[in-house]
């Protein structure tokens, strides 16, 4: 080990704690009038984006801003505070900000409050700007390179620069990429002084929904949530076989519904299960390897997914909640998977669990689990048809009712609480002994599972929009910050209202400051990002880009997939995970499309931007430059490049499904129309990921022979892809000419999806042929299912001819262009489904259970 490593590796908790905040939230900390600018500063940004995000603004008439102008205003806070916060040196001072940050801040404020100062002025003459907005404009550049720079990181800011570069030399370039250049106005135009580049659709996702959801997981964790989500899974989970380890797989998922960062849960969570890991026997690197696995992935689990899922919304144009079904099962399979790799490491080091007390039998304990699932489950159903029917009768007044009914469950449950120690406002960090018990730790903070209730029923059942579905459960979570101490303490007659009001609005206070420090990185990284989104749209790199890629992957789309992978993980090492998913999706999502679309294989367009998005997760976990390792190697004491490459190792099964995802868009639940295909689908996929994951570990029952990991392997890839082996045996289409287009859409039910064969020119002439999907609605008259699609054919010798498409239909949307051809059509072939090679599958698993099985009764006791 290097001296640099052996340094880290024996880092303090003040120093982890740093090298988080020099991350995340800023290494300065400043005091006196200096601290008071800061942290009103950020109070006020937090207060504007609840003011925003509320129906105030429309109901008053006062203060109301369209999307370009709160953009402005949201980059301004971001950039003062950008330099408040982060140094721009290891050198620099952490106790006080120098006079030359003052003004940099200041004036980057300036710069990008500029749309929202000068609105009117701009909006008249649109194109023909001004020497005062070119100036503002190449000003407002420099310093939002100067800030990525320090917040994001050095690789983010050259980049940029990059790519600022191509648009005015692009002439220069060779004649692959070449392109005729931008002039000086133009180039600051686009990119500062319109919505195509700083202030584009990234910035606006930022500042409309990503802000609100940050804050209310700051919000939600300085009450406590974060504690009792800790506590809760330690005591369930605690006193089993490497209980600490599955512990902390639990809770990190759970502080991952709340938390953006995965080096903000290694802490939040590390600090407290790294130890209890060591403790029972865990090695240092696979402690913190655990936790970083599990951290990492807490950016997947829906319904908070950071930043990226919100811009999906944006780049696929499909609702949130929509995001949130196709995230769930990955997300459910990840998991499921870490927990069982922490438990194969447990049985083959024969790591126990921590002690607990009151341990009931084992048919109580089974007794007691179904009981409270089935209980879970009916509380659901009372839930979703109680108010449901409350909706039906009340109409419009059933919010007003809904809101008293969850009042009333607030306070209910704080007094029932009463009755139980408050173990969520104990330290974290606190050494524990024996596991808690699981009965008292459950009910101490049962009352943090409503806000997070609040938001997924907005966002599920009302569908409300996410921004305002996050600010509804943020004030209904603001209420409970500031009365659940004089409440609790009235409950229990312990005195202290008063102080109890006044820590609550401090917790308030903080949450809201929380909120906004956590902010900065993320509107920092997503208007520079918009700067490469920018050059694309000015320039035709993407085009251009597409035909390297192409040339180089010569038309394999797995090939391809594999350098988008690669390619998001280089680039997560410098950038984080919401720029990284900006680039890779802008440049690369359409290729890919593309490129499935001429070998037959139709993917659809959230599938490709799950995969960017997955890999740009795993950037995080990847050596040498994972910090999420690095913190959790400074808590276990352990080699950094270690740990990080055993979290790597852990982690494979997450790189894993994305591939799958690809070509089975079942596992994103595309597709899936019964309950039946449902159970199955699930049930089938979490099979898959467990026997991946024995086959990655090479343990199953016992320690497996290289011939079982082999064939573990095949069975979780059958598992995962039935149709590989079912398309061998039955093709699933059958082609037909193309002339008897208009028989089958007369034929075809209601909702069906036509596949057709398209052959054209893409927009740089060259002579493509693709496969296309048509959806064809309600029954009817073929021509008007196609009108209501957007298309017009007519038959012209043995082939369709596109006549026309419809301007904004969605016909447009899926690239079908005027003077296109149908020379194909594609039916579903009558086969087996695919599911039935299931069962051959599962026999050849039985006998790999069957053949460890004897290993594990022969061996000498």
């Amino acid at each position: 080990m290097s001296q640099d490593e052996v340094k880290k590796s024996e880092m303090s908790d003040e120093e982890i704690r740093q090298m988080v905040a020099e991350s995340d939230t800023g290494g300065r900390r400043p005091s006196g009038l200096s601290a008071k600018i800061v942290m009103y500063t950020a109070l006020a940004w937090s207060m504007f984006q609840l003011w925003i995000a509320s129906p105030l603004p429309f109901s008053l008439g006062v203060f109301v801003l369209n999307d370009t102008q709160s953009r402005s205003i949201h980059l301004a806070f971001a950039m003062f505070l950008g330099y408040m916060l982060f140094p721009p040196l290891k050198s620099s001072p952490r106790t006080r900000i120098p006079v030359q940050d003052w003004v940099l801040g200041l004036v980057g404020a300036f710069c990008a409050a500029y749309l929202y100062l000068f609105y009117a002025q701009l909006a008249a003459r649109p194109g023909q700007p001004t020497i005062l907005d070119l100036a503002v404009a190449l000003t407002g550049l420099v310093l939002l390179l100067e800030v990525t720079r320090r917040v994001v990181g050095l690789p983010m800011a050259l980049m940029a620069i990059l790519f600022i570069g191509y648009i005015f030399f692009g002439s220069y370039m060779p004649d692959m990429i070449a392109h005729k250049g931008a002039s000086f106005n133009k180039g600051m135009t686009h990119l500062w002084l319109s919505t195509e580049g700083v202030f584009g659709v990234a910035l606006g996702v930022s500042s409309g929904f990503v802000f609100l959801f940050v804050l209310f997981g700051a919000l939600l964790d300085t009450g406590g949530a974060g504690n009792y989500f800790i506590k809760s899974a330690l005591s369930f989970l605690g006193h089993m076989r490497g209980g600490p380890a599955k512990a902390a797989v639990v809770s990190s998922g759970l502080t991952g519904l709340i938390s953006g960062s995965s080096i903000a849960n290694v802490v939040t969570v590390g600090t407290f299960t790294i130890p209890l890991m060591k403790r029972v026997g865990y090695k240092p690197h696979v402690a913190g390897a655990v936790e970083t696995a599990a951290s990492v992935d807490g950016q997947i689990m829906p319904p908070v997914m950071g930043a990226a899922a919100f811009l999906m919304v944006e780049y696929v144009g499909i609702p949130y909640t929509q995001i949130i079904k196709h995230a769930a099962l990955p997300a459910l399979m990840s998991y499921i998977a870490l927990f069982y790799i922490v438990h194969l490491e447990a049985c083959k080091s024969d790591i126990r669990g921590i002690p607990r007390d009151d341990l009931p039998p084992p048919l109580n304990r089974v007794i007691s689990f179904l009981l409270s699932v089935s209980g879970v489950i009916l509380l659901a159903n009372i839930v979703y048809f109680g108010l449901g029917w409350i909706k039906d009768v009340a109409g419009d007044g059933s919010i007003v009712i809904i809101a008293l009914l969850m009042l009333g469950a607030y306070i209910g449950l704080l007094k029932y609480e009463a009755g139980y120690p408050e173990l969520h406002m104990e330290d974290p960090n606190s050494p524990i002994l024996k596991c808690p018990a699981v009965g008292p730790t459950i009910k101490s903070g049962l009352h943090f599972l409503l806000p997070v209730a609040a938001l997924i029923w907005n966002l599920m059942i009302e569908e409300l929009s996410p921004a305002l579905s996050a600010f509804w459960a943020t004030m209904f979570l603001i209420f409970i910050l500031v009365t659940q101490r004089p409440l609790s303490a009235w409950f229990r007659g312990a005195g202290g209202v008063q102080d109890g009001f006044r820590q609550g609005f401090h917790d308030l206070k903080t949450g809201l400051i929380a909120g906004a420090r956590n902010m900065v990185g993320v509107a920092i990284a997503t208007s520079t990002a918009g700067i490469i989104v920018g050059t694309v749209t000015l320039t035709g790199i993407g085009l251009v880009l597409a035909e390297v890629v192409e040339m180089i992957s010569a038309g394999n789309l797995l090939l391809m997939l594999v350098m988008v992978a690669v390619a998001s993980l280089i680039l997560g090492m410098g950038v984080p995970t919401t720029a990284n998913y900006i680039i890779v999706s802008t440049l690369m999502a359409p290729v890919v499309v593309e490129l499935g679309a001429q070998s037959g294989l139709i993917v659809p367009l959230i599938a490709i931007h799950m995969f960017v998005f997955y890999f740009g997760i795993m950037a995080d976990v990847t050596p040498p430059v994972g910090l999420a390792a690095y913190a959790a190697a400074g808590i276990a004491k352990a080699d950094p490049m270690l740990t990080g490459f055993t979290a790597f190792w852990y982690s494979i099964r997450t790189s894993v499904l994305p591939f799958m995802f690809i070509y089975n868009t079942q596992l994103l639940l595309i597709g899936v129309e019964s309950i039946p295909e449902f159970m199955l689908t699930v049930v089938s996929a979490i099979v898959a990921s467990l026997v991946f994951v024995a086959a990655s570990q090479n343990w199953f029952i016992t320690r497996s022979k290289w011939y079982e990991t082999v064939i573990l392997l095949l069975v979780a890839f059958s598992l995962f892809r039935p149709n590989f082996w079912m398309d061998m045996v039955y093709p699933p289409y059958n082609t037909i000419a193309a002339t008897d287009l208009m028989q089958v859409i007369a034929k075809a039910p209601a909702n069906e999806q036509l596949r057709v064969w398209i052959e054209g020119e893409d927009q740089n002439g060259k002579p493509v042929k693709k496969g296309m999907l048509i959806p064809l609605g309600e029954a009817g008259e073929p021509a008007q299912r196609l009108e209501k699609f957007g298309l017009r054919l007519i038959p012209m010798g043995g082939q369709i001819d596109v006549m026309s498409v419809k301007f904004r239909s969605k016909a447009e949307k899926a690239g079908f262009q005027q003077g296109q051809k149908v020379t194909d059509l594609e039916v579903a072939n009558r086969r087996p489904a695919p599911e039935w090679m299931f069962l051959p599958t599962l026999a050849v698993l039985m006998l790999v259970v069957f053949a460890q099985r004897r290993r594990v009764a022969a061996a000498p006791v």
